[in-house]
């Protein structure tokens, strides 16, 4: 080996000591960077030819050290954990949330709820029986009854708010989802350019892993690698993303409560439903009809049944009785078709249109008031109906709520092995930049040492004896 090759085999170790410590300087400088990798160099030695023949000098020292690339400390394992989990967590936090934000609606337990309206709708009854004919008793009565029925369409419309809300949460989704389609189609086609041209594309890898991420928490997406550094998303088996072509979805079907259920499709095959999970599951779950188990039309259907069921209670004691005045009298409710929860109104105007007692019983009767008064302790009184509905959906909120904690500990759990795994070490980092840094200078001092023995060789060759 020539005297003058081992300047080159100190400059490799220069050239990869610097490359170590400029690797090490991006580290440190992104260690709060969300979703950034930490890199490290890659080298390996370089061996020395081999020369045979009468040329031969024996053993060869090799050649230095190559740089091989800049090696992005992922895991694939962990990635594809994070985005199952993410689809999981999104999936229970929207209906979790829709459940919490329907009970919230309810106002139950408290003095603005439907119960304590029920409450004091019968006591309003006991004081009509108490006081047949009186008026400012029937002003009483017919107020709360009005109070009631307003409560119960009040409740009604906060459902539809919620489901149209929910609805343009849904095509928000949507548009994130082709949104982020998009972004990671464009990063394909940078890393891949990128990577032809021999040069390092672990930050636009970074970008790209965190957008897979995000798509698989809307819709339940995983990642398949393909050539050229690029990767495929697929949704359902069929790629939203392949290399850097991208095949948005669109929701389809209606767009507000009762019409036909909202689903998710590709936009270049109208009509064919995707399965998708994670957050756009969610929201399609809580828009389902009643009968596939949508949370808001069956909280919906819960009023309407309960306008219903309360509107036949009262009417089937109060239609047929007589007023103070002998009059017989007709329902005190009255609703159109659904929803029957927004169209309950009360009949009654003033007292000559109450029925407080039977026929033949007497104008003073106050049988039939009273018999009003004492349907809220039935045994399948509209009280208990209610109350069944209002715990029905507390259960359900529990429930959910308890699936969604423990969906994001699980969440949380892969992100935090993703972290443990891929995030910068400061200590780790100057421990690397100690190594590097003394690398650099044992290579100068090499590269030193063999400069002055070639200013021997060179300079002083054959002056011995002068």
């Amino acid at each position: 080996m020539s005297t003058f090759s081992g300047l080159n085999t100190a400059y490799t170790g220069l050239s990869a000591a610097r490359k170590g410590l400029d690797v090490v300087g991006q580290n440190i400088a992104n260690v709060n960077t969300p979703g950034y990798t930490r890199q490290r160099v890659t080298t390996s030695a370089m061996g020395g030819a081999a020369i045979t023949g009468k040329f031969a000098t024996g053993a060869r020292v090799g050649q230095g050290v190559s740089v091989d690339g800049i090696a992005r400390l992922g895991s694939m394992q962990l990635d594809t954990r994070v985005r199952a989990t993410a689809a999981a967590s999104g999936f229970s936090a929207i209906r979790a949330n829709a459940l919490a934000g329907l009970e919230t609606s309810l106002n139950e337990p408290g003095k603005n709820g439907i119960s304590a309206s029920l409450t004091e709708f019968w006591a309003a009854w006991q004081g009509v029986a108490n006081k047949p004919g009186n008026e400012a008793a029937a002003t009483a009565l017919i107020g709360q009854a009005t109070t009631l029925a307003s409560q119960i369409s009040t409740g009604y419309k906060a459902v539809e708010e919620q489901w149209t809300g929910a609805y343009k949460q849904l095509k928000d989704m949507e548009a994130e989802l082709n949104g982020t389609a998009s972004q990671i189609a464009s990063l394909n086609a940078q890393i891949r350019t990128v990577q032809a041209s021999g040069g390092t594309a672990n930050e636009l890898i970074d970008q790209r892993n965190a957008l897979t991420t995000t798509i698989a928490a809307l819709a339940g997406g995983t990642v398949r690698e393909s050539d050229n550094g690029m990767v495929d998303v697929l949704i359902d088996g069929n790629a939203i993303v392949s290399g850097d072509i991208v095949r948005p979805v669109q929701v389809a079907g209606g767009i507000k409560m009762g019409d036909e259920a909202p689903r998710l499709e590709w936009s270049h095959r109208p009509g064919t439903n995707m399965a998708a999970s994670g957050e756009i599951a969610g929201a399609l779950s809580v828009l389902a009809p009643a009968a596939d188990g949508g949370i808001l039309a069956s909280a919906a259907e819960g009023y309407n049944n309960f306008a219903k069921s309360l509107a036949t209670a009262v009417n089937g004691a109060h239609n047929g009785g007589i007023n103070t005045k002998g009059d017989v009298v007709g329902d005190f409710f009255s609703h159109g078709t659904d929803p029957a929860a927004k169209s309950l109104t009360v009949v009654a105007k003033s007292a000559s249109d109450i029925a407080t007692g039977a026929v033949d019983m007497g104008n003073l009767d106050n049988s039939v008031a009273d018999k009003i008064a004492q349907l809220g302790t039935a045994a399948k009184s509209p009280d208990a109906e209610w109350a069944n509905f209002v715990s029905g959906i507390g259960a359900s909120t529990r429930v959910e709520m308890q699936q969604a904690e423990l969906a994001g500990v699980a969440a949380s759990a892969a992100i935090d092995m993703q972290l443990s795994n891929s995030s910068v070490d400061l200590d780790e980092e100057n421990l690397n930049l100690l190594a590097y840094q003394h690398a650099y200078q044992g290579a100068a001092r090499v590269m030193t040492a063999i400069d002055e023995m070639l200013d021997t060789l060179i300079n002083r060759t054959g002056i011995v004896g002068r």
